[in-house]
C-alpha cells in the first residue's frame, strides 16, 4: 500500500478488507465519485476496529492527500446521496442507515482533524470541491456548493425524520458531525468579522424557513423527549477502536480524542443537573450554537438596520458591516405553544409557519436541568427573545419548578462558573420585571429548604427565599468576585420585587436590613482608604488611586441609595403586610445614623425616621416595666400596622429596572456557548488552534474547558442593566 499503514495483524478476512479500504481512502490515489469503492467502504460492517495510533496517522496522511484526492468533498458528496435516499424511502432499510453512519462517521473524523490542524485563515485543507476534470454522475450538478448540499441533506434529515430505535444513531452521528462542522468557529476571533471562515455554518444560515423550522422543532424535542440509544446500537458500532477500549478514537490526541460520535464514548454521569441524556444534550450544543451565530459581512450599499452597523478593525478603514438575520434565532423567538397560541386568540396569526412545542413539557424539562450551564443559557435565550414562552412561564402556578433550583444553584455559587451566576442573576431580573410575578412568589409557602445550611427556613414563602438568596449573592460578591454588574444585578431584581412584598419573613427581613449594614461597611472602607491617600501626597500613584477610589465609592453609594430606596418602597406600598421588615429596621435602626446628613441619602432615610418615630412613639408610650420579648415587640407592630396611615411620609417613584442586552452580544454568547460545548459533551480540540477565547496554553493541549475570560461590567443607566461583554 506504499506509504498507508499497514496492515494490522487480523486473521479476518472483513478486517483485513476493512484496512485496506480505509487505507485507500487516505491515500494518494483519487477514485471517481462513481466507483463502486464508495459503497465497498461505506458498507464496513460496524463492529470493526482501528488502534488510536494508526488513526492518527491515517489522520495525517489523509490531509497530506485531500488537496489531489477530494476524498473529503467526496466522501460528504455520498453522506448527502445516502441522507437524501433515508429521507425519500418510507421506512428504509438497514443498510441505507448503515452506509450514513458509516459516511458520516468517517468524515467527522477527517474533517474534525483538517480543521483544528488548518494553517490557512481560509482553511483551504477543507477542498471542498471537485477537480474540474472530474467525472461526474449525470445528476449532479458542479456548480453546487459541497458545504450547502451537505448541510441541507444533514438538516434534512434531522428535521423530517423522527428518532426511533433504527434512527437514532444516525441522528446522534449527524449532530456529533454538526458540531465537527461548526467548529471552525473556534479558529476565529472573540468579535465577528467579515474574513471568518465558516463554511458549513453559512450553508446552514442559507435554509429555507421550513427547514429551519423542522430542525430546530427537532432538537427541542429531542430535549424535552431525551430518547435514548437503544443498547445494541451504543454496543456495536466501535469502527476505529481498539478491542480493549471503551471510547471510540479517545486516545488519539488531537485527532480526534473523545470525539461525541458514539453512544458510549461521551461520558454519562447522574448528578444533579437531571437525566443526562447525549441525544438531548448534543441536540442543545447544537441548537446554542446555531441560534447565537452572527455572520458579518460587508456592505454593498445602503444599510436597512442602522442598528446592526459597525466597523470592523480587520477591514478596509471606514468599511461598513453588518450582520445577516439569523433564521435559527428568529425561529425560536417564534415558537408557540402547541396548546395555546395567544396570536390565534387575539387574531394577530403569525405570518408563514413557526414553530410549535409543548411549552409545558419544556418547562418541566428546564426545570429538572437548571444545574446545568447549557439549559440556564437555554431558559436566558427562550426568556429574552420569546414573548410567548415568558408570558407562558409567568402564568405557570408552579414557579417553584424553576425558581428553587435556580436559587439552589446560585446558594452553591462557589462551585459555579461566574457566567452561569450571572446569566441566573438575568433570569430573576427578567422575570421580576413582572409584577405578578413579584407577587405570587409571596404567596407560595416552602414546608422547608432542606439544602439552606445557615439558618432553619421552615414556613417560607419562595418570595422570602429569593430575597434571601440574592442577599447571599451580594455578600458572596463582596467576599469573593466583586464584581459591580452582579451587584448592580441583584439590587435591581430586589428592587423589582420591593413593592409587591407581602409578609417577608423574619430572617429575609434581618437580612435586608444588614444588607445595608454589609455595604456601609464597604462604603465607609473606600472612604478611610480615599482620605488617607489625600493626606499623603508624597506616593506618586496617589491621585490615580484616589481617581480608582472615588469611581468606586461613587458605585457604592449608587448600591446603598438603591438599597434605601427598597426599604422605602416596602415601607410606603406594604407596610402593614410586612410587621417583620418594621421589626428589622427598629431593632438596627443605630446603622442608619451615619448617613442621616448625607446629600444622596438624607431625603430617603426622613422616611425610615418617619416609621420609626411612629412605633418608637407608641412603644414608650405603652413599654411596661421589665423587658420586652421578641413575640411582644412583634405582637405590638402588628397591632400598631393596623393605624398606620403614612403620615408625612414622601412618596417617590417606583424604581422599576429591566433588562436589555448588549448591543453586540455575540461577542460575550459565542465563545461562552462553544466554552459550554467544550466542557459539557466531551468534545474535544487543539488548544494551539483555538483564538475565539483565550487559553491557558500550558495547562492541557486538548482543551476541554477553562473558567471564561470575559469582562463584564454593568451599570444603572436609564434603569436598565445591561449584559455588556
Amino acid at each position: 500500500m506504499g506509504a498507508v499503514p499497514s496492515t494490522p495483524r487480523h486473521t479476518s478476512t472483513t478486517s483485513e478488507t476493512a484496512d485496506y479500504l480505509i487505507g485507500t481512502f487516505v491515500g494518494e490515489k483519487s477514485f471517481p465519485l462513481a466507483s463502486d469503492f464508495w459503497q465497498k467502504l461505506l458498507e464496513l460492517p460496524l463492529s470493526l476496529r482501528w488502534a488510536p495510533h494508526r488513526v492518527q496517522q491515517a489522520c495525517e496522511l489523509f490531509a497530506l492527500n485531500n488537496h489531489h484526492t477530494r476524498h473529503l468533498a467526496k466522501i460528504l458528496i455520498h453522506l448527502s446521496w445516502c441522507l437524501r435516499e433515508a429521507i425519500q424511502t418510507s421506512g428504509a432499510p438497514s443498510l441505507v442507515y448503515l452506509k450514513a453512519i458509516n459516511a458520516v462517521y468517517i468524515s467527522s473524523v477527517f474533517l474534525k482533524y483538517i480543521i483544528e490542524n488548518s494553517q490557512s485563515d481560509t482553511i483551504e485543507e477543507l477542498c471542498l470541491s471537485l477537480h474540474e476534470n472530474e467525472p461526474v454522475p449525470m445528476d449532479f450538478m458542479n456548480d453546487q456548493k459541497i458545504e450547502n448540499l451537505v448541510m441541507h441533506n444533514v438538516i434534512a434529515f434531522l428535521g423530517s425524520i423522527d428518532v426511533s430505535p433504527t434512527t437514532s444513531l444516525l441522528h446522534q452521528e449527524l449532530l456529533s458531525f454538526m458540531l465537527v462542522a461548526m467548529s471552525t468557529q473556534l479558529l476565529s476571533g472573540p468579535t465577528p468579522g467579515p474574513k471568518d471562515v465558516n463554511p458549513f455554518l453559512d450553508a446552514a444560515m442559507s435554509k429555507e424557513s421550513l427547514l429551519v423550522n423542522l430542525v430546530v422543532r427537532r432538537l427541542l424535542l429531542n430535549y424535552i423527549m431525551r430518547p435514548r440509544l437503544p443498547s445494541s446500537s451504543a454496543a456495536s458500532y466501535s469502527i476505529f477502536s481498539e478491542e480493549s477500549q471503551r471510547g471510540v478514537l479517545q486516545r488519539v490526541g488531537s485527532a480526534a480524542a473523545n470525539l461525541v460520535l458514539l453512544p458510549f464514548n461521551y461520558l454519562i454521569s447522574s448528578n444533579s443537573e437531571g437525566s443526562r441524556n447525549q441525544l438531548a444534550d448534543c441536540s442543545l450544543h447544537v441548537l446554542l450554537i446555531l441560534i447565537h451565530y452572527h455572520k458579518c459581512v460587508v456592505s454593498d450599499g445602503l444599510i436597512t438596520d442602522k442598528s446592526d452597523e459597525r466597523t470592523t478593525s480587520d477591514t478596509v478603514s471606514n468599511v461598513n458591516t453588518y450582520f445577516t438575520v439569523n433564521p435559527y434565532n428568529k425561529a425560536l423567538e417564534n415558537a408557540r405553544d402547541i396548546e395555546f397560541d395567544r396570536a390565534d386568540i387575539e387574531g394577530n396569526a403569525q405570518n408563514g409557519p413557526v414553530v410549535r412545542l409543548p411549552f409545558a413539557s419544556l418547562f418541566d424539562t428546564l426545570g429538572m436541568c437548571l444545574a446545568d450551564e447549557t439549559a440556564v443559557l437555554l431558559l436566558y435565550s427562550l426568556l429574552q427573545g420569546n414573548s410567548d414562552f415568558l408570558e407562558y412561564v409567568l402564568v405557570r402556578t408552579d414557579l417553584d419548578t424553576l425558581l428553587m433550583p435556580i436559587l439552589e444553584t446560585l446558594y452553591c455559587a462557589s462551585r459555579r462558573t461566574s457566567n452561569q451566576i450571572y446569566m441566573l442573576l438575568i433570569i430573576l431580573l427578567i422575570l421580576s420585571q413582572d409584577s405578578s410575578f413579584n407577587g405570587s412568589i409571596h404567596k407560595m409557602m416552602l414546608p422547608g429548604v432542606p439544602w439552606y445550611n445557615e439558618h432553619l427556613l421552615h414556613q417560607t414563602s419562595l418570595g422570602s427565599l429569593m430575597v434571601i438568596i440574592l442577599i447571599r449573592t451580594v455578600q458572596y460578591n463582596l467576599s469573593k468576585l466583586r464584581d459591580v454588574y452582579l451587584h448592580t444585578t441583584c439590587l435591581a431584581t430586589l428592587a423589582n420585587m420591593a413593592p409587591h412584598v407581602h409578609r417577608l419573613s423574619a430572617y429575609a427581613s434581618q437580612r435586608l436590613v444588614s444588607l445595608f449594614y454589609m455595604l456601609s461597611r464597604k462604603y465607609n472602607k473606600l472612604v478611610e482608604l480615599r482620605d488617607d491617600k489625600l493626606q499623603n501626597k508624597a506616593i506618586s500613584t496617589a491621585d490615580g488611586l484616589v481617581e480608582d477610589m472615588s469611581a468606586e465609592l461613587q458605585i457604592y453609594t449608587d448600591f446603598l441609595r438603591i438599597v434605601l430606596e427598597i426599604l422605602n418602597a416596602i415601607l410606603t406600598y406594604a407596610l402593614p403586610r410586612n410587621p417583620e421588615v418594621v421589626y428589622a429596621i427598629m431593632h438596627r435602626q443605630e446603622v442608619f445614623e451615619p448617613f442621616k446628613s448625607h446629600p444622596r441619602f438624607a431625603e430617603l432615610l426622613e422616611n425610615i425616621y418617619n416609621v420609626l418615630d411612629f412605633f418608637n412613639s407608641r412603644m414608650d408610650a405603652q413599654r411596661m416595666d421589665g423587658e420586652l420579648s421578641v413575640e411582644k415587640v412583634l405582637l405590638f407592630i402588628i397591632n400598631n400596622c393596623r393605624s398606620w396611615r403614612g403620615d408625612g411620609m414622601k412618596m417617590f417613584t417606583q424604581l422599576h429596572f429591566s433588562y436589555e442586552q448588549e448591543s453586540h452580544p455575540e461577542e460575550f454568547f459565542i465563545p461562552y456557548v462553544w466554552q459550554l460545548v467544550l466542557s459539557h459533551c466531551g468534545f474535544s480540540f487543539n488548544a494551539d488552534a483555538i483564538n475565539l477565547f483565550h487559553v491557558d496554553l500550558h495547562a492541557n493541549k486538548q482543551i476541554y474547558y477553562e473558567e471564561p475570560n470575559t469582562n463584564q461590567n454593568g451599570e444603572l443607566i436609564e434603569h436598565r442593566v445591561q449584559l455588556d461583554p
